[in-house]
């Protein structure tokens, strides 16, 4: 078929409404995306989504009918969720809200409560997938939805699509990541003869690394994405499973320098294997040419799945950014509500 002919069929996409939860940087470039390139996903996928209501910690709002927001200060106070869902009739309910402790009941509830009403959740939020995985698993099985967590899993890479869908009857035994974009473009500065504190600050000018790197050089973030990949492709309990993470620090800077005078590259190799059940390590390893993870370079990820019969699968690239974030929700979005027919 062609694009002409795609664009006529545009008119006959299935609306769909958003409720988006989280107005920062992520929240905002989705909301952006979803009014730029509305027509475009019609055309391409058969469903037009539009964010119908926005809701911030205290406040909210209704968007205009092609999904821009008002000015903060035309918000009303922000309503119960299930008042919000009802008023608009959403089918999705999105999140990006900060992954922050003092946020993970609230991040939970909202997406039980969607979940259990048959409202599909999609998420960029971490926290609540950490330690509610089995109640938000229930939920959307009680209502009959789906919970998408492509944001939440490395921006735009799509790792998550491939550990939920992609590698089944594979037999995966093996996940071997660097999914934390900063450190690995903290770890190739060092390598360059730049002190930590130099690197951490040429990461944050670039807009790579938050204003608080800590869970990023801990190994924190690593490890999160690697559970949450894990439960994706082995079923296990992000709760229940033991990190185990070597940061990276003042004495990294040596060894960084010590693996580039061999041609080597240190890399925060975040692993799990379903021989070591429930749990992950984060280590700093020595890589060689010919590794995937040797040839990132900057803050690119990638992620290695082993499957001893089909081989290794890898993926790499995805722009660790809002827009990145964003475009991971809008992935997620039209591919929960799209038709699903033909090669569709």
């Amino acid at each position: 078929m062609s694009e002409a002919t795609r664009a006529t069929d545009a008119t006959d996409a299935t609306p769909t409404d958003v409720v988006l939860a989280g107005y920062g940087p992520v929240g905002q470039a989705y909301a952006e995306r979803l009014a730029r390139d509305g027509a475009a996903l019609a055309r391409r996928h058969g469903v037009r989504p539009r964010v119908a209501a926005v809701r911030a910690s205290a406040a909210q709002c209704l968007p205009d009918a092609d999904g821009a927001p008002p000015p903060r200060s035309e918000w009303g106070p922000a309503r119960p969720l299930d008042e919000t869902l009802d008023r608009t009739g959403a089918q999705v309910f999105v999140q990006a809200v900060p992954s922050s402790p003092e946020l993970r009941e609230r991040a939970a509830q909202e997406a039980v409560t969607a979940l259990r009403r048959g409202v599909h959740v999609v998420t960029a939020t971490k926290s609540h997938l950490l330690t509610h995985w089995r109640e938000l698993d229930a939920a959307a099985r009680a209502g009959g939805s789906m919970i998408r967590i492509s944001g939440a899993t490395g921006a735009a890479l799509p790792a998550g699509d491939l550990s939920r869908t992609s590698l089944r009857g594979l037999d995966c035994r093996t996940i071997r990541a660097c999914p934390n974009g900063t450190v690995t473009f903290v770890l190739d500065r060092l390598a360059d003869g730049d002190t930590l504190s130099d690197a951490i600050r040429a990461a944050r000018l670039r807009g790579i690394a938050e204003a608080d790197p800590s869970a990023d050089l801990s190994g924190a973030d690593a490890a999160t994405k690697v559970r949450l990949l894990a439960a994706l492709a082995w079923g296990w309990d992000p709760a229940e499973v033991r990190v185990r993470a070597q940061p990276v620090d003042g004495s990294t800077r040596g060894r960084a320098l010590d693996a580039a005078s061999r041609a080597r590259r240190l890399r925060a190799v975040a692993a799990a294997s379903v021989a070591e059940p429930g749990v992950v390590r984060v280590r700093l390893e020595e890589t060689a040419p010919g590794d995937p993870l040797h040839a990132l370079t900057g803050p690119e990820k990638a992620v290695v799945f082993g499957c001893p019969d089909a081989g290794d699968v890898t993926v790499s690239g995805g722009r660790s950014s809002p827009v990145g974030a964003a475009l991971a929700l809008v992935r997620d979005t039209v591919e929960v509500t799209a038709p699903r027919t033909g090669f569709h």
